[in-house]
């Protein structure tokens, strides 16, 4: 049976550092990689592939990884080799480029590979830290990843302006995997250590109700394929600058941070895993709907762009309440693994597709055909509470972020 290790006082501080300099690499490389490909000159459909792979690599990769953790490897210590690895993937990323496209291709491969354990090793961390000591509140903590993506964005899209496309993007990311790499190496481990089970021990399941909900969060999240894969092309071929560019991501990330901020008022009932699923999921519905008519159209992009503070925001907090409350000892690893593979599963297919529906009927289209995710999402949410709750279904449930 997996046991946890005595430890000090869970410091939060520690936590935030470690979400905001993780997040601020990801705040760059998610809108402006495929800014960067496309400065390359390569087909949309070849770029849908390239943005593609990361994400089907972590379906492999991301449960296998955060499992070792349930086996006594420490979640620091993934941190410290994936953010490393990162830097050199990066820092490698435009000679390989200038060579072959399939040689850029394997890079990604490897540095998805290291991506893929970092925010799940953190949000590992923290929801330990907050079921050991009630000071650790979750979504605050958290918060400081968004507010690093939201600097990250903006500092991305004046230097983009300044170095240009090609220079500024693998530049930036290099310098900010090796800080990354520097704050997690340094000081103690920020949360419990973990002892391996017994060779010989059974893992526990995962309940049903919690494979419902994390499947829900997978569809809900996949529908940001759309715009985190060719909104900003989309946008930049409407005459969108880079600085709005790069507002616009501002924008939504600022309605996550509202989000975090305030979620811990929200009466109990509300932050509920299944309540803050089905707002992400009818807001994700709605924000795709709308950017099928926005049409570069900034009076309407930015609302709808708000709406990631649901879209995103309250769906993974609803996930992580699912694994925080439903999740089995000696499988909380697994758990979180399982998460990030099954939204990236669903993620990569739908980011197959955008490619192929962008380079055939234009963008229009394919922030549409994100809708279906979100509305079946929502059907899995309400199958999810259904199970948990045969008697009471309509109240509240127990497990809260």
């Amino acid at each position: 049976m997996t046991r946890t290790a005595p430890t000090a006082e869970p410091d939060p501080v520690r936590l935030g550092l470690l979400y905001a300099v993780v997040f601020v690499e990801i705040g760059i490389a998610m809108p402006f990689m495929p800014v960067w490909l496309g400065a390359l000159g390569l087909d949309a459909g070849l770029i849908g592939l390239l943005l593609a792979l990361p994400i089907a690599t972590k379906v492999i990769a991301t449960r296998p990884l955060m499992g070792l953790i349930d086996r006594g490897v420490r979640p620091r210590t993934l941190l410290v080799a994936g953010s490393l690895t990162l830097a050199l993937t990066y820092a490698l990323m435009p000679a390989a480029a200038a060579v072959a496209a399939a040689l850029l291709g394997l890079l990604i491969v490897a540095n998805a590979v290291a991506q893929a354990p970092l925010v799940p090793s953190i949000d590992f961390l923290t929801l330990a830290a907050a079921r050991r000591s009630k000071r650790i509140d979750y979504a605050r903590i958290r918060l400081c990843g968004s507010v690093a993506f939201l600097a990250a964005n903006l500092a991305g899209g004046a230097l983009l302006g300044v170095l240009g496309d090609r220079v500024a993007v693998p530049l930036l990311l290099t310098g900010l995997a090796l800080a990354a790499t520097a704050v997690a190496a340094s000081g103690r481990e920020a949360g419990p250590a973990v002892e391996p089970s017994p060779a010989r021990g059974v893992s526990p399941p995962l309940p049903p109700v919690l494979r419902l909900s994390i499947a829900a969060a997978a569809l809900i999240q996949a529908s940001h394929a759309a715009i985190y894969a060719f909104g900003s092309l989309d946008w930049a071929r409407h005459g969108v600058p880079a600085p709005w560019i790069g507002a616009l991501w501002a924008t939504g990330v600022a309605a996550e941070i509202a989000l975090f901020a305030v979620v811990g008022r929200f009466p109990a009932r509300w932050r509920s895993p299944f309540r803050l699923l089905g707002l992400g999921a009818g807001a994700a519905l709605l924000r795709a709907l709308g950017l099928g008519l926005a049409d570069g159209d900034l009076a309407l992009l930015l609302p709808l762009q708000m709406l990631h503070g649901l879209t995103f925001g309250a769906t993974h907090l609803g996930v992580m309440a699912a694994v925080s409350g439903f999740a089995p000892e000696g499988a909380r690893g697994r758990a979180q693994g399982t998460v990030g593979a099954s939204t990236a599963l669903v993620s990569a297919l739908a980011t197959l597709a955008c490619g192929a529906v962008y380079r055939s009927l234009g963008g229009p289209a394919t922030f549409l055909m994100m809708a279906p995710l979100a509305l079946a999402g929502l059907g899995l949410v309400a199958w999810a509470r259904r199970l948990h709750e045969p008697r009471r279904f309509g109240s509240g449930s127990p497990h809260q972020v």
